[in-house]
Order: structure tokens, then C-alpha cells, then sequence
């Protein structure tokens, strides 16, 4: 008898067990499912707290359509998504833009984004972002040293060069040329300039490069000066539109027959292109250039993978 008690005893503690690991078993497994639910809310809120992200943008001028197109993609991406943008005007001067990303910087925003006026200059701001862990992304011009996220740019060797197909077609070899260069020190100046060369070296007679510093003033007054200099000209390539559209008064004002090459297309220089006064322009998609940066902020932001070179679109638009 004693020895039946201590079975059903045994199997009785078994069946206790048994049950007690079951319940736990399942309590376990409602644990895992909260946690699971709670993971998919966190990233709802994540999607839904776009409004909290603040994003610094240092823009080089905006007193040039190009990059008020640029700022123009930016605002209409940022209203679309409910993100806070600060957008600051550097007005073409490198210590102003450095100034204006330190400020940037202490408000502690979550990215910033700069058009450098100058890639060489702008380099220690970029270091400073580095070291704050604020992220940088670039647009249109890289900086030459700091660790940049992404830059967003048109390929401005591969314009260059598109350019100086251009002008040898239509003016021949040997012919003389000009080239009014941007802000020295500028990436887009030297990438420009180098794809320029890539198409034409050795094979026109480049009598003159020299800056206008990407502004239209200038480009009319430098190109007045090339007139008198070399009264043989046959053509200008201008790396960028505002330049292109003063050297197109000036020569307007000579009344000279000159092949004329900008680069942005900005909304002037297609129009001076649809009319005959520029021969052509290398146009980018400025607008599109600023959607893309900023997309591309809010993608890293919320932990996607970006590219370090986005590439903005290129095309030859000429005068008929």
C-alpha cells in the first residue's frame, strides 16, 4: 500500500511540474509577442517623428537662380515630409559660410547640408560637424577634407568635357577659345576645368582662362577685357550660366558672331539658348538636386544605407 502511494505521489509531482512549464512555457511566449508588438509601434512613432528631425542647410549664394532652384527642391521635399529646415545664405563668401556652420553645429542639429563655396575652406567646418557627430551630406561641390555622408552632384568632368566637344565641333580646331572660370578653390571650378581640357587639349588654341568668380557682373567685365585682348576669338566656354549670360552682353555689345557655352541651365540661360544668344548650355536639374539631398538626409537619418556620390542628371541643351 505504501509502495502504491509513493507512485501516485511521483506522478502526481510530475503532473505538477508538467503544468507549471506550460504555463511558463506560454507565459514566455505572450512576453515575446508584447515585445514584437512594441517594436512595431517604436518604428510607427519612428515614421511619424519626421517632424522632430532638424536639418541645417548652408547654401554658397542664393543669388544665383541655380541655386535657388537648388534650395526650392529642398523646401518642397522638407514640406512634403514635415521635416524643419534652417536654410542659411553664405552670399558667396567662404568665412561667412564658415561662420554660419559653426552656428549651425551648436544648435545641435540632427544633419547638415552645405554647398561649399569654397571645398578647401569649408574643410575645417566639415571636421567640426565630424567631431560634434553631426552628419554631413554635399551638394553640388564636395569639401575637400571631413568625412561627408554623401555628395549629391551632376558629373562636372563628364560636363566639362561635354562642353568642349561642343565648341570644337562648332568652331573647328586652332581656333581660339576663352574659358571664364568659378570661385577658385571651388571642386565644381576644377572638376569643370578638367573635363574642359579632357575634349580640347592640344587642339584649340586656348588664349585665355580666367575667373569671374560664377558671377554675371563679372563675367560681362572680364569678357569685355578678353574682347580687346584677342580680337580673333571664335568661342567661350563659361562653367557656369551666370557668367555666360554677362560674356553674352558683352560680346552682344561687340558685335561679334561668338560661340558662347554655359553650364547650370538656369531658367535665363535656357531661354538665352531658346533665342540664340548662348549656342548652349550643359544643364543640370537644380531643383532635383535639392529633393534628392534632402531625401537622402532623411534616408540616413532613419537608418538607411545612402550612397557616398549621388549623381544629379547632365544634358546638352543647344540652340537651334
Amino acid at each position: 500500500m505504501k509502495k502504491i502511494s509513493k507512485i501516485l505521489l511521483s506522478l502526481l509531482l510530475g503532473l505538477f511540474v508538467f503544468t507549471a512549464c506550460s504555463i511558463e512555457g506560454g507565459k514566455d511566449k505572450a512576453d515575446d509577442s508584447s515585445n514584437k508588438a512594441i517594436t512595431k509601434e517604436e518604428k510607427e512613432d519612428e515614421k511619424e517623428d519626421l517632424a522632430d528631425i532638424k536639418i541645417g542647410v548652408s547654401m554658397s549664394t542664393l543669388n544665383n537662380p541655380f541655386f535657388v532652384s537648388v534650395r526650392e527642391g529642398i523646401e518642397e521635399v522638407a514640406k512634403d515630409k514635415k521635416v524643419n529646415v534652417v536654410i542659411m545664405d553664405a552670399q558667396n563668401d567662404s568665412s561667412t559660410q564658415s561662420n554660419q556652420v559653426e552656428d549651425l553645429i551648436t544648435q545641435g542639429l540632427d544633419l547638415i547640408i552645405i554647398n561649399p563655396v569654397d571645398s578647401t575652406a569649408i574643410s575645417p567646418s566639415v571636421q567640426n560637424a565630424n567631431d560634434a557627430n553631426i552628419p554631413v551630406i554635399c551638394v553640388d561641390r564636395k569639401s575637400d577634407e571631413g568625412k561627408v555622408v554623401s555628395l549629391v552632384a551632376s558629373d562636372n568632368v563628364k560636363g566639362g568635357e561635354m562642353a568642349g566637344e561642343f565648341i570644337l565641333k562648332a568652331v573647328g580646331e586652332g581656333a581660339q577659345v576663352v574659358q571664364l572660370e568659378g570661385i577658385p578653390g571651388a571642386s565644381s571650378t576644377r572638376e569643370r576645368g578638367e573635363g574642359f581640357k579632357n575634349a580640347t587639349d592640344g587642339k584649340i588654341d586656348l588664349v585665355a582662362s580666367q575667373t569671374a568668380n560664377f558671377d554675371r557682373a563679372e563675367g560681362m567685365s572680364v569678357m569685355e577685357n578678353l574682347l580687346q585682348a584677342h580680337p580673333e576669338l571664335k568661342a567661350v566656354f563659361s562653367q557656369n550660366d551666370e557668367m555666360a549670360m554677362g560674356a553674352a552682353e558683352a560680346i552682344k555689345a561687340s558685335g561679334k558672331n561668338i560661340t558662347i557655352v554655359g553650364f547650370d541651365g538656369n531658367e535665363d540661360a535656357l531661354k538665352a539658348v531658346e533665342e540664340g544668344k548662348l549656342s548652349a548650355t550643359v544643364a543640370q536639374k537644380p531643383k532635383e538636386m535639392g529633393k534628392i539631398a534632402l531625401e537622402t538626409a532623411i534616408k540616413y537619418l532613419q537608418g538607411e544605407k545612402v550612397e557616398e556620390y549621388v549623381a544629379s542628371p547632365l544634358e546638352l541643351v543647344k540652340s537651334k
